[in-house]
């Protein structure tokens, strides 16, 4: 089967009312409407995966189960995406579970900057992601959003309505902000630690790297 990348467009001329091209990947959302039906869900993608060797994240929760397929190694949505999201569709409806499209959506920050090599290695080592060497990095365990830096002019240091607040494990956070200081970054307050540190990369954008520690919550 071809690896060939496909397009939303051309995805969405192919009939899988259930899925949404979000970025690289297709994501459908089933509303099981308990608990006990979206595991026998689970469990039927589970088998469907193996069988096809190519396997989709699947989040479950009490009302409803998240699907999200794309061809890690091809670096997009292809033709054995859409065979899965054919087959997962099939299993939903035997279970008598539907689909909910329009309940899917997919958070993704974008950053303008008139240099993107300069501040691409800081976000990288602050968020722990994969840099791509382009125009983004991506978490590849999917738990925080694809930062997208966007072409812009330069200009003096904005005073920001809004940051990033990273919330890691304590034993991890001495190693995260190194790795941001190697990239290029700055750290501009510890006075808060252990609760959080202020970091900037080197173009004045901020972010704060925040523990458990001292928090209620």
């Amino acid at each position: 089967m071809t690896d060939e990348l496909l397009s939303g467009d051309h995805i969405a001329r192919l009939g899988l009312d259930d899925w949404r091209s979000m970025y690289g990947a297709l994501e459908a959302r089933f509303a099981t409407g308990d608990f006990a039906t979206g595991l026998r869900l689970v469990a039927a993608i589970g088998e469907a995966a193996q069988v096809a060797q190519h396997h989709p994240d699947v989040e479950l929760r009490p009302t409803h189960v998240d699907v999200l397929l794309t061809t890690h190694d091809a670096g997009g949505k292809t033709a054995r995406d859409v065979e899965l999201a054919r087959r997962v569709s099939a299993l939903a409806a035997d279970l008598g579970v539907p689909a909910e499209p329009a309940d899917v959506q997919r958070l993704e920050l974008a950053l303008d900057t008139a240099d993107v090599d300069e501040i691409r290695p800081f976000w990288a080592a602050v968020l722990d992601a994969r840099d791509t060497g382009g125009d983004e990095v991506v978490d590849p365990r999917g738990r925080i959003p694809t930062i997208w830096f966007q072409a812009g002019d330069p200009h003096d240091e904005p005073r920001q309505r809004w940051h990033l607040d990273v919330r890691v494990p304590p034993e991890v956070v001495d190693r995260r902000i190194a790795a941001a200081l190697a990239a290029g970054g700055t750290l501009v307050t510890d006075e808060h630690a252990p609760r959080f540190w202020v970091l900037a990369d080197p173009q004045g954008n901020k972010v704060c790297l925040c523990t458990h520690v001292t928090r209620a919550d």
